[in-house]
């Protein structure tokens, strides 16, 4: 046993997994199922069976694309999908401990939406919502809408000074709408709700806040009409990968994804997420760096690396990714995480190159193992996600400022 902390573990679902050929695989979710509440039911009953942190379930506006500044004529892959919050939605009332994050955009939604939306799954699930917040860049997405152009940049030029800084305006964006996402989840106290029956008052309106956000990107009085979820304030999770979208995550989320591809990236960037946390004021608050890696596992690491080979084949091309890809045993990446999180992150998403094989060897056999090695939990300890994750329930900012007038 070793007397490390516990590491946190997330899966990232999406479509029949990961890999583009997933869906060719003879034991995937054919079409129909694909698209139907039993298959994402099914793929969180085992992450909760395992013990996960959370499950994320990937959505955005545009039909998927090869191409990153607009769409492709790709038939070989899978297209369409289901909206990523009545997915959690859906499974919420049947799963009683796993965290839901659904996939928001921030860039074409309202954050009052948002905000309405993320509360009532917290009040749906008893309080193990999330939310991963996504700004919306890819080509195509914009005119979906008709409100504003965005200029793409190139995928393999996103992450160049150029790009970042055509880019950043849209990571400015993000930090506000989640600042507005999280004053409107703050502007009903938690004993606004009073239902006296004798005197006929439901709600004490004294205890609804008007938020008065004013920026440059959105202008919000609010209050909602949602009370104040069950956990105060859902975890917001972000993805990032280079200096704006690591500020962006320090500034707004509780979850940082990352991804290094060898342990000696990792120091790097936890140094300049850190700093970009303490540069925003936040040096005191918890916030969690989570590993991303797509998973491709088999007991006998022969067969991970045959699947993996097969799965190319059928795809016509090597799979790559924005992540580390791990092919082989769960005790080889069980030993990997352990030195990755010894390196500084908290915890893992793992990406399941093709359901159900690698999600089921994520519950079934690299669980157990880091459970030997006494790097994971034995039981669920919390009732909600921002439990699980280690964080207090906070005090609503605007019962404070009341209090303190």
């Amino acid at each position: 046993m070793t007397a490390r902390s516990p590491i946190h573990l997330a899966v990232a679902l999406d479509g029949a997994g990961w890999h583009p050929a997933a869906w060719r695989e003879p034991d995937a979710a054919s079409g129909v199922e694909l698209f139907g509440a039993r298959y994402w039911l099914d793929q969180v009953i085992r992450a909760e069976a395992g013990l996960l942190d959370f499950v994320t379930v990937e959505d955005a506006f545009p039909v998927q694309s090869e191409d990153f500044t607009g769409s492709d004529t790709r038939t070989d892959r899978v297209r369409g999908r289901l909206d990523a919050s009545l997915i959690a939605a859906r499974v919420a009332p049947l799963t009683r401990h796993i965290g839901l994050v659904p996939t928001i955009t921030t860039t074409h939604t309202e954050p009052f939406h948002v905000s309405k939306t993320i509360a009532t799954l917290d009040y749906a699930s008893t309080g193990r919502a999330g939310w991963r917040a996504q700004v919306g860049l890819r080509g195509g997405e914009a005119p979906l809408f008709g409100r504003r152009e965005i200029l793409t940049p190139r995928l393999e030029e996103l992450n160049g000074p150029e790009a970042q800084a055509l880019i950043a305006p849209h990571f400015d964006e993000a930090a506000d709408h989640v600042e507005v996402v999280r004053r409107l989840w703050d502007s009903w106290e938690d004993d606004a709700e009073i239902r006296d029956a004798a005197t006929g008052r439901f709600v004490d309106r004294e205890k609804l806040h008007y938020i008065d956000f004013e920026g440059p990107h959105f202008n919000v009085r609010g209050p909602s009409i949602t009370p104040r979820p069950p956990q105060g304030q859902p975890p917001v999770v972000a993805l990032a990968h280079a200096s704006k979208p690591y500020e962006f995550a320090a500034r707004s989320a509780d979850v940082v994804l990352v991804t290094p591809h060898e342990a000696g990236h990792i120091a790097p960037i936890v140094g300049e997420i850190r700093a970009a946390q303490s540069n925003a004021g936040r040096a005191d608050e918890p916030l969690l760096i989570f590993g991303e890696l797509v998973v491709f596992l088999d007991v006998d690491p022969a067969q991970a690396f045959a699947r993996k080979e097969r799965l190319d084949e059928a795809a016509g091309e090597q799979y790559r990714s924005d992540a580390s890809i791990f092919v082989g045993s769960p005790a080889e990446l069980a030993e990997l995480l352990e030195l990755w999180a010894d390196s500084g992150l908290d915890g893992f998403r793992l990406r399941p190159g093709a359901v159900p094989a690698d999600l089921d060897a994520v519950t079934s056999h690299l669980v157990p193992e880091l459970q030997r090695r006494g790097l994971f939990r034995q039981q669920y300890e919390a009732d909600t996600l921002r439990g699980l994750l280690g964080f207090e329930r906070p005090a609503n900012r605007y019962a404070a400022v009341v209090a303190a007038a």
